[in-house]
Formats: C-alpha cells, structure tokens, sequence
C-alpha cells in the first residue's frame, strides 16, 4: 500500500488471477491464496462473517471477472477469500455487507449466526447424542419454516446417528446439512404452515371465537396484511396460559434476541 486497484483476471493459461487493473502485470494471486489460507485456519471459532460485495478478494457472488486483455468484464466471480471461506468453512453463515440491508436476508443471516452459536456451543460442554437429538429438537419448527422437504431428509439423519462410529463425524456433518438447511430464506407459505401446526396445540383450550380470531390472523399473515409477529404474539400469550413442553423449548419463538426487531416488517 499504495498499490493500484486489483481485479479477476481469467488468464486463458494460468486460470483465474488476481492482477493490477493498470496492465501493470502485478500478479497477487498466490499471495492472497496464501494469506487467505492462513486467516481462514485462524477463523474457525466464528459463526458468521460479512463480506464486502463486488471486492475481488471478498465478493461472495457475482465479481467481475475480466479476460486477459482486461475486457468484456462477465459478473460471475467470487473473491479469492471468500472463496476460500466457503471451502474450508462451508457451514458458515456468509452474507454481503450491501444485501444485509433487505430485512429477509439479514434476518436469515443474523438467525443462522445464532443457531451456529448455539450448536458450537455442544462442541465447548462435550458432544453427546443426547444433546444434539435435543438441538435437533429445539429446532424442529424453525427447519420446518425454511425448508419441509429438506426437513424431512435430515429427521432420518438424525434419527440414524447411533450408527455412526464416530460422533465426531456425525456432528461435522450435521454442522453442514442443518446449517445448508438453514440458509434456505424461509417462506412465508412455510411459515403459515408452521402456524396452523402451533394452532392445533391450542385447539382442546380456545372457545370457538378464539379459535377463529387466531385462524383469522395466520390467514392476514399468510395474505401479506400482517407481520409475521402479529400471530407469534397471540402464540405466545395463550403458550403463557396453557403451556406445552414441546412448544416452550422451540427456538422458533426466539432464534434470536427480541431486541434485535427482526421480525417487525415482514
């Protein structure tokens, strides 16, 4: 520093580097590779990482990518960091710094961050298979809100891990299918669904008219005319009234700190 801007560059012979936009021919392709593969092995503890967009370093997505001649740039790189991050870390929640101002993607972004949280936590404590069945559990209506048939190729997963020789493995590769699970945005059809399932716990207590103010509300969700919250907060008052086991441990009510407001707009 100070250098001249950098950029991809698909060399026809050396593949995809990282040079000077000056034809000046600095090539810092094996620097950044070195440098990216030595941060990256420093970054295993994190749960989340926030990547500057359009960067030919930390991109996630669509980075120019120019041709030898420094022309006819085409948006379908990813940086030479992010690159690297996504490799060796595949589980862990990326995201751009621009995209995080759409409210469906930050939530989701900031949702992952706190379920990875929670489940390298298990690592710190000790890992036991009672302990990543009850995970599973506590995350059973959130997996159902992103993903159904996703959701049902990891119950079976799950369901299998005392075949597994190894714990160890069995976590790893947990890590990577919950959290690919998780990166699916959930829907807002998927999330009705998850209501009208909650709903039915409540069914034998509520009197007609609450039943049909509650059903009424999931379908003004489920219309777009309310916020995911106004129905959650119905849920949760008749959870304070009649409690279920099953629904108090679901991270579905609270994947996050409510001071975070995350679910006020949609």
């Amino acid at each position: 520093v100070p250098r001249p801007a950098l950029r991809l560059v698909n060399d026809e012979n050396a593949g995809l580097r990282l040079r000077a936009s000056n034809g000046s021919g600095l090539d810092l392709t094996e620097e950044m590779q070195a440098l990216s593969a030595e941060k990256v092995a420093e970054l295993q503890h994190l749960c989340g990482y926030i990547l500057c967009a359009k960067s030919p370093s930390c991109g996630m997505e669509r980075v120019k990518v120019y041709d030898s001649q420094g022309k006819n740039a085409r948006k379908s790189g990813v940086g030479l960091f992010a690159q690297a991050l996504k490799q060796a870390m595949p589980w862990l929640p990326l995201e751009e710094d621009g995209r995080l101002h759409d409210p469906m993607l930050r939530e989701n972004f900031i949702q992952r961050v706190y379920a990875l949280h929670e489940l390298q936590q298990l690592w710190h404590k000790g890992l036991t298979r009672g302990a990543l069945m009850a995970f599973h559990s506590r995350y059973k209506l959130v997996l159902l809100a992103h993903s159904q048939p996703l959701y049902r190729e990891l119950g079976p997963f799950v369901a299998g891990m005392a075949q597994w020789p190894s714990l160890e493995a069995f976590a790893h590769e947990y890590r990577l299918r919950f959290m690919r699970l998780l990166s699916h945005l959930a829907s807002r059809r998927n999330h009705t669904n998850v209501l009208m399932h909650v709903q039915g716990y409540f069914r034998p207590h509520l009197t007609s008219q609450q039943r049909q103010e509650l059903a009424g509300l999931i379908d003004r969700y489920r219309q777009g005319v309310q916020p995911l919250l106004a129905p959650m907060t119905l849920l949760r008052h008749y959870m304070a009234e009649y409690p279920d086991e099953y629904l108090a441990q679901q991270r579905y009510f609270e994947p996050y700190p409510e001071a975070l407001c995350l679910r006020y707009g949609h």
